[in-house]
């Protein structure tokens, strides 16, 4: 009975705080932490044997993480109806990964808008699919979060956009930074090389079962209704894995090499922040930056990826510079050097030209798509979307924006109203000011004080 008090206290211990160092019996007991420990303290350990860990267990957990309002894939099955019989359904699903059986099926392609009339392609799996995938991406994390740099931002547990915009801010103004290369790798997640991914995926994990489920997914087939296509390049956007693969690409192929190759060659100091495919490296001296803006290009083209000219460039971002242009646009947010009430230079930041425009019209034609609804269901859309953009752009400083998109939303909404069916105006302004306090839109406020 000590014993198992013991490891009952060990385990909560664990749970609480997984990062330190653990009691053998825990770890026997509890193999994510094991895993988590060894990839910490042996960062060149090599993981051939993981795959036995995709129990019952964890398949049911991660069916639980899924979302249940996610779209169906190509079989038609949804949360709800595998939720029906999940222990049945969960137990057949482990034995076909045991036996090797399982079978990914084709993802099917949906087109998201992705502004100025492009279309972006999206793969929807199937639940299965997704719960294995999901598994699988719980166990590299463990190893992979003890390598990945903290100033890597995108698609990771406690790491998010305003942490990357706080982080290069502040890398900005208390560093002796002058020179920024903001890059955009062209169609990066369209075209990583299948071999070079798994190749350095064995660097770390070089484990048959989640190799042969890797090549998998990779592989795997699309289907947009009339026309089968087999995914030679890249990671199938939409796949809950892929954002996990594409931060290991780009941490071998970029986040690496800058920090264990350039830094030492260089002259003055260098940060860098990486959110996905985009990134910013600050540098102190032009030399510096012009050695590494012209090297740059050969090292992704080494890893068959392609930077995108169009969208990257050298700049003198300092407050010095009175150029027009002397701004950097980063996660949808322009940043610029201004003075403070004090006299002191500082950056601020407000919403891109081109997402502001995005939103804008996203606003309108959501609120158009909706006008013949009920009144109370057009107001709960028009509240979602607000509720939206607040979150992610109520920052300090952009309180301006935050404010357009609410009169935006009330303007919008009330013209199109008014254009119901084509009659005539049903709406005077007193009329809808009052129906405005019925349906009160949520007011904007700054949410981030980053």
């Amino acid at each position: 009975m000590k014993a198992e008090t013991r490891f009952n206290q060990i385990t909560e211990k664990a749970k609480e705080n997984p990062d330190i160092a653990l009691n053998p019996l825990a770890c026997l007991f509890m193999p994510e932490l094991s895993i988590k420990k060894k990839a910490k303290e042996h960062p060149q350990f090599v993981f051939n044997s993981i795959a036995h860990h995709l129990n019952s267990e964890l398949l049911k957990k991660s069916f639980k993480q899924l979302r249940k309002s996610a779209a169906t894939g190509i079989d038609g099955v949804s949360y709800e109806n595998y939720d029906k019989n999940l222990q049945e359904n969960i137990i057949t699903l482990c034995k076909s990964l045991k036996a090797r059986t399982y079978k990914a099926k084709a993802l099917k392609r949906v087109w998201i808008d992705k502004g100025k009339n492009n279309k972006r392609p999206i793969g929807i799996a199937s639940v299965e699919d997704k719960i294995v995938q999901r598994a699988v991406t719980t166990l590299l994390n463990h190893i992979y979060e003890q390598d990945f740099y903290n100033f890597s931002y995108g698609f990771r547990e406690k790491h998010n956009a305003h942490q990357a915009l706080d982080y290069f801010r502040n890398q900005s103004m208390r560093r002796k930074i002058k020179y920024y290369i903001n890059a955009d790798i062209k169609g990066c997640f369209d075209n990583f090389n299948h071999k070079i991914l798994l190749g350095i995926l064995n660097k770390r994990v070089n484990d048959g079962g989640i190799n042969w489920l890797i090549k998998q997914w990779l592989e795997t087939k699309i289907t947009d209704g009339k026309q089968m296509t087999v995914n030679d390049n890249g990671t199938p956007q939409g796949g809950i894995i892929s954002p996990l693969l594409a931060n290991v690409y780009l941490h071998e192929v970029v986040d690496k090499w800058i920090i264990q190759e350039i830094k030492p060659q260089l002259k003055g100091e260098i940060f860098i922040i990486r959110y996905a495919d985009d990134f910013i490296i600050g540098l102190q001296f032009k030399s510096d930056a012009e050695r590494l803006y012209k090297v740059l290009p050969k090292r992704l083209s080494k890893y068959e990826l392609e930077l995108s000219l169009e969208k990257s460039r050298l700049q003198n971002f300092v407050p010095e510079n009175k150029e027009r242009n002397n701004t950097i646009d980063f996660l949808g947010f322009t940043h610029y050097w201004t003075k403070s009430r004090a006299g002191n230079y500082l950056i601020k930041r407000k919403t891109r030209k081109k997402s502001r425009n995005r939103i804008l019209k996203e606003l309108y034609n959501s609120i158009k798509s909706n006008r013949h609804k009920k009144l109370r269901e057009q107001f709960v859309k028009i509240k979602q979307k607000l509720g939206g953009y607040y979150q992610y752009y109520a920052i300090r400083g952009n309180i301006v924006f935050l404010k357009t998109i609410y009169y935006k939303s009330r303007l919008f909404w009330f013209r199109l109203l008014n254009r119901r069916g084509g009659r005539k105006k049903s709406y005077t302004k007193e009329a809808f000011n009052d129906l405005i306090r019925i349906f009160a839109l949520p007011l904007p406020k700054i949410l981030h004080n980053i």
